[in-house]
């Protein structure tokens, strides 16, 4: 089924809000369309969020899609290329494309050089629009939880870690023996409630540096080819994500708290001992770790750290230590760029908002 042959109806309208996330158990290295070499977990952030309005007209040559992409309010051409690009790249999958003309307007919260994964919060909001505008346009119905693994499936193509970004809390993407219902090609919710301790989990992001890395994602994935130590990285992922599934479900913050770092550091390391090998954090960012790793020893603080691929450092840590760490927050500020840190915690995920 395709537009509506009623000239009124070939109007429609979507519009979501979706947030950014951390990652905890780090994915790195890939293969085909989005594939995974290893599980990965990540947390939803709350504050940090893309919105994204779609205006979906017909068109009856079936040449689509045709797409005009702004970006906070500018038309983006060079972006616009790239979304036009990974629509097409979805049209087996969204048929509805090949006869619709989408007038696309997004923005963040949040700077797009702030050292939050933008692609994440872009990508997944992008693909649950367009899952809205399927259903909408075609009459299509699906429960909820078929609708949102659709829609992590196409933010995946997009963006590898926007599909955990279709879902709060602590979602799992990646085919993983102890994660009930995972898969490579979408992200999918813990099965279990997580313990008490974890329900609040603040993110507070030190901004090191905001610019564009030197060397992208892309890039960094596809070194993992060949890569000396990519089977052992691999296995140590997945022992690490069935460490942390017990600590989510049994309150173990120690636990949490160690296998987070060593994710960071290996992922880093990985980085490292490419070929050709890089680095992406700054000295600043080894000050704040440090700092980090004093401050725990001598206060005995739950506050650990992690890092993206990038020199940005996100400290996390219960929330009832806000009001204990914000000392040491800010004193690692002097190490940012213009003292910037953004204060965020872990949320329930993406939401649907009016926007005609």
């Amino acid at each position: 089924m395709t537009f509506s042959q009623n000239a009124d109806a070939n109007v429609f309208f979507s519009c979501w809000k979706s947030p950014s996330n951390i990652a905890l158990i780090k994915y790195w290295g890939k293969s085909g369309n989005q594939i995974p070499a290893n599980a990965s977990m990540s947390i939803t952030l709350k504050e940090a969020y893309t919105l994204t309005r779609i205006k979906a007209g017909l068109i009856r040559n079936g040449g689509g899609p045709e797409v005009e992409f702004r970006f906070e309010g500018e038309i983006n051409e060079a972006f616009g290329g790239r979304i036009e690009s990974f629509l097409k790249s979805v049209v087996s999958y969204l048929p509805f494309l090949k006869e619709a003309r989408l007038e696309i307007e997004s923005g963040n919260n949040f700077p797009h050089s702030a050292g939050i994964a933008s692609s994440a919060s872009a990508m997944s909001a992008l693909a649950l629009c367009l899952c809205s505008l399927e259903k909408e346009i075609t009459g299509l119905e699906t429960g909820m939880e078929a609708f949102l693994r659709k829609a992590s499936f196409i933010a995946r193509i997009g963006s590898g870690s926007a599909c955990r970004s279709v879902y709060g809390g602590i979602p799992v993407w990646g085919s993983h023996k102890a994660v009930e219902g995972s898969d490579n090609e979408y992200a999918v919710p813990l099965s279990f409630d997580l313990h008490p301790v974890f329900s609040e989990i603040r993110d507070t992001i030190l901004i090191v540096d905001p610019g564009q890395k030197k060397v992208s994602s892309s890039v960094g994935h596809n070194l993992m080819k060949g890569h000396a130590y990519a089977d052992a990285r691999y296995k140590q992922a997945e022992s690490n994500l069935t460490a942390m599934l017990v600590a989510l479900k049994q309150g173990d913050w120690d636990t949490f708290s160690l296998i987070t770092e060593n994710e960071a550091l290996s992922l880093h390391a990985m980085m490292m001992t490419s070929r050709p090998g890089y680095l992406l954090m700054h000295p600043n960012s080894l000050i704040i770790i440090e700092k980090v790793i004093e401050f725990r020893k001598q206060s005995g603080s739950a506050i650990c750290f992690t890092l993206d691929a990038g020199p940005n450092v996100h400290l996390l840590y219960p929330a009832g230590e806000t009001e204990n760490v914000r000392p040491l927050i800010d004193e690692l500020k002097v190490f940012c760029h213009k003292g910037t840190a953004i204060d965020d915690t872990m949320g329930s995920g993406p939401e649907k908002l009016n926007c005609r």
